[in-house]
């Protein structure tokens, strides 16, 4: 296994671990989404979308191998290009959301290389 197929592996078990920490504790989210659930209903949205999806993204290469791996590079770059133009339209430059798109772009080219 070489140093790229270890970042990758880093990369889909930390997806995982976020979808873990939304399923089981979605009130933490708000400390790194800035999202706030006001009832029932919003906490199920964070437990099924940050939840169930991350950790199904972030188990699909396990099981479908490397364009797995591909499509979830693919779809953290999606979500960079979509929060770089949110920072600059919505005026969302706090350091969370940097940070977020940091890791978003470094996790997904390294998810998309070969």
């Amino acid at each position: 296994m070489n140093f790229l197929q270890v970042l990758k592996i880093i990369a889909a078990l930390g997806t995982v671990g976020t979808g873990l920490l939304a399923l089981v504790k979605p009130t933490a989210v708000p400390g790194f989404t800035g999202l706030i659930a006001d009832g029932p209903r919003g906490i199920s949205e964070i437990r099924a979308i940050f939840g169930g999806l991350f950790i199904a993204l972030g188990v699909a290469p396990f099981f479908l191998g490397a364009p797995a791996y591909r499509v979830l590079g693919l779809g953290y770059l999606a979500i960079a290009l979509v929060r770089l133009v949110s920072i600059f339209v919505d005026h969302s430059t706090a350091s969370s959301n940097w940070i977020s798109l940091a890791v978003e772009i470094v996790f997904g080219v390294i998810l998309i290389l070969r």
